[in-house]
C-alpha cells in the first residue's frame, strides 16, 4: 500500500525590500546560524539594492497563522558585476541566490523546495538562465539538498574562492523546473 504524499503547506510568497525590517530579522537569524558553524558570518558583499526588482529579487514565504516561515533571494550578476578572477566561472546573467533560509520549526514540509522553485521561477521569468550559489561543507543539509534539486559542482568564486570548505554549485533554468519540485 501507498502512502499518500504529504500535503503542501498553504505557503504564499511576497517581494520584500532585503533591508526590509522582516528581512533584516531572518538574515540575521542566517548570519547567527554562520556564526554557529563557521565561527563567523558571512562575509559575502550584499548591496541591499541588488536584490531589488529588476536587478534581483527577495521573497519572504508566509503561513496562514504562522506568518514568515523562509527568505530567499536572488541577485543577477552583470559583465560589470563579476569580478575579473571570477569571469572563468560567473556569466553575465546568472542568478546567484543567497540567503536561502527556512525557520527551523517548518522543516521538512516541503517549504525549502518550493521556495528554490520560486526563485528559479523567477529568475527565469527575468531572464536568467542559470542560478548559482556558494555554500559550505559545514552544511551537508544544504549540500545534499540543493543536490537532490539537480545542482551541479561549479568551481568556487566570490569572497570564498580560496576557501577549501566552500562548495559553490549551478543549475541551468533552461532545462525546466526541478522535477521533484
Amino acid at each position: 500500500m501507498r502512502a499518500d504524499p504529504p500535503t503542501r503547506p498553504a505557503l504564499r510568497f511576497y517581494v520584500v525590500a532585503y533591508d526590509d525590517p522582516e528581512s533584516v530579522r531572518f538574515v540575521d537569524t542566517v548570519q547567527a546560524f554562520y556564526v554557529e558553524r563557521y565561527g563567523g558570518a558571512d562575509r559575502t558583499p550584499v548591496d541591499p539594492a541588488e536584490f531589488a526588482p529588476p536587478r534581483g529579487l527577495f521573497l519572504l514565504g508566509r503561513l496562514p497563522g504562522a506568518g514568515a516561515v523562509c527568505c530567499g533571494g536572488w541577485r543577477r550578476h552583470t559583465a560589470a558585476s563579476v569580478a575579473p578572477e571570477d569571469r572563468a566561472v560567473l556569466r553575465p546573467g546568472d542568478a546567484e541566490v543567497k540567503r536561502m533560509w527556512v525557520d527551523p520549526t517548518h522543516r521538512r514540509r516541503g517549504i525549502a523546495r518550493a521556495l528554490l522553485a520560486e526563485l528559479e521561477r523567477t529568475a527565469a521569468a527575468a531572464g536568467c538562465a542559470r542560478t548559482v550559489l556558494e555554500t559550505g561543507d559545514r552544511q551537508p543539509e544544504a549540500v545534499a539538498f540543493y543536490r537532490a534539486a539537480g545542482y551541479t559542482d561549479l568551481p568556487r568564486f566570490g569572497v570564498y574562492r580560496e576557501e577549501p570548505g566552500s562548495l559553490c554549485l549551478a543549475r541551468d533554468l533552461t532545462a525546466g523546473p526541478d522535477p521533484l519540485a
